[in-house]
């Protein structure tokens, strides 16, 4: 009998719904192989739920989350959106998403696929063999923590106030998430803080340090977030996997991304301790190339590949997605965004019957 899963879809603004296509045609292939079976329903998120009920994340679209097995997510923003204010912004949708589902951490890999190795800016020697995760903690620090706003003060004088706070409970439930997951990988953990500065960073710290002793055979080490960047740049291949806080990590794991040449590779998951977890490309919305089947698909159907194994427990199927795109990229087939001389250009739709025809065949 088929295993049954229900997924909400949030294809979003921009690019999202020719993405989202090509990932829901590549999970019915590979539930096909794998005895799965999926329901998929879809709701509004960010920009085009603004159009069409003025605020980014409905009620009702909420609800459906919920009561879901996992989220896939596409992308969300674009100009016509810019001039609202923030609390109507499409990004407001993603964070209440994220704080409507307990999703307190991010998991954001960055691996140079050697096919892509010369897609990087940076020299070969440098980013092959990288292979990282960063461990992103979500709900949290600077972007939840309150007071915020702008404020006029005595003098008239307008000031903007955002607060970075972090409970120990907070960061030892990140933390534990990271330390499982190095401890799956090669057993490294760098975190990283602002210690020599901030106080909520020497909190950090201490309980990162103290959470190490559960964990002997994961090797531990600090840095501040300002040579934690240098060293991505310098010598990526120094890390495993990294833990850090909300803006940081926003940062950090964006500075990742881009040593692999293309943030249009790049998928992620956001996940909580119960629930659905909402797994999305790390690539924004595109709003000039949507409608032109010019889009990468990839970090999409990467991102459907990490919904099945950390959201619904179905590695083999994960895996043979993962194997498909490697697969299509050791053919020649490229979007625009990783073309190389020599290389086979396809749109976003190309892209997508290449990956289902290689899923039959491998």
């Amino acid at each position: 009998m088929a295993q049954q899963y229900r997924i909400t879809l949030l294809p979003g603004d921009g690019i999202g719904s020719e993405i989202m296509a090509v990932a829901v045609e590549v999970l019915k292939a590979v539930g096909k192989k794998f005895d799965l079976q999926f329901e998929f329903q879809e709701a509004l998120i960010g920009g085009a739920a603004i159009d069409a009920t003025g605020e980014p994340l409905p009620a009702a679209s909420l609800d459906m989350c919920r009561h879901s097995d996992a989220v896939l997510l596409a992308a969300i923003g674009g100009y016509k959106w810019d001039t609202l204010p923030s609390h109507l912004r499409p990004e407001a949708g993603l964070l209440g998403l994220r704080a409507g589902l307990e999703l307190f951490a991010n998991l954001r890999p960055a691996q140079i696929l050697p096919q892509l190795i010369d897609s990087s800016t940076l020299k070969p020697e440098v980013v092959e063999g990288v292979d990282i995760m960063v461990v992103r903690e979500l709900t949290g620090g600077i972007y939840f923590g309150k007071p915020k706003g702008i404020f006029e003060t005595e003098t008239g004088e307008k000031r903007g106030v955002n607060t970075m706070a972090y409970t120990e409970s907070e960061i030892d439930r990140i933390g534990t998430v990271a330390f499982e997951t190095a401890r799956k990988r090669r057993g490294k953990l760098c975190s990283v803080d602002k210690a020599n500065v901030l106080e909520v960073s020497q909190l950090w710290r201490d309980r990162i340090t103290k959470l190490a002793a559960k964990y002997p055979d994961v090797e531990l080490s600090h840095l501040y977030v300002d040579n934690a960047a240098m060293q991505l740049v310098r010598a990526p291949k120094q890390f495993d996997t990294i833990v850090t806080g909300n803006l940081f990590g926003d940062i950090l794991s964006d500075a990742a991304a881009m040593l692999t040449g293309s943030i249009g590779m790049l998928p992620s998951a956001s996940l909580g301790a119960s629930g659905p977890g909402v797994f999305e490309p790390v690539h924004g919305s595109a709003p000039d190339i949507a409608g032109q089947d010019k889009a990468n698909p990839l970090a999409q159907v990467l991102s459907a590949a990490m919904m099945l194994r950390y959201g619904l427990n179905q590695p083999a199927a994960a895996d043979h997605i993962e194997k498909a795109v490697l697969a299509v990229l050791e053919r020649g087939d490229r979007t625009g965004d990783i073309m190389s001389p020599g290389m086979n250009l396809l749109g976003c739709q190309a892209m997508g019957k290449g990956l289902l025809k290689t899923l039959e065949e491998i």
